[in-house]
């Protein structure tokens, strides 16, 4: 079995929770924490050139096929939050680490992680290896803004 390749590419963005995020327990709703995590993970696929409109048009869907969110501290409306997220794995599935933090105080409020895979537009497979335009850019990536992916 070949083994994972490690990569150290993370995003962070930094959210004020609006009003409308708040439930009837005047804290975040545990559902609005996913939403965090997209905008993440939108901004760290960015980076490789691999956001969702790219993803699209060289030919893929990526689902996501399982999620987890670990809810350590309540988020409160107007807080200041921090949201990390980190590729762990990209070679056979893209699993992305999440980290929440208030950003005053480097506080965990939640972590987390998602899954997601490839599924060819064409043929609907799922397939059983990351595309190489997702590894390529991954093992590419300098963290340099003149960064730009290998062409298929």
């Amino acid at each position: 079995m070949k083994q994972q390749t490690q990569v150290n590419i993370s995003a962070n963005v930094e959210i004020i929770i609006p009003f409308h995020d708040i439930d009837a327990m005047n804290i975040v709703w545990h559902g609005h924490y996913y939403k965090y995590f997209e905008i993440a993970r939108t901004k760290l696929l960015k980076l490789i050139s691999m956001g969702p409109q790219e993803m699209y048009d060289y030919g893929y869907q990526w689902p996501v096929i399982e999620s987890s969110c670990r809810y350590i501290q309540a988020i409160r409306y107007d807080q200041n939050i921090s949201v990390t997220a980190t590729i762990i794995e990209y070679e056979h599935r893209l699993k992305i680490s999440y980290l929440i933090q208030n950003e005053q105080q480097s506080i965990r409020l939640a972590k987390g992680s998602t899954t997601q895979v490839a599924v060819d537009l064409k043929s609907k497979e799922l397939l059983l290896n990351s595309p190489d335009i997702l590894c390529n850019n991954i093992r590419n990536y300098s963290g340099h803004p003149s960064f730009s992916p290998f062409l298929r």
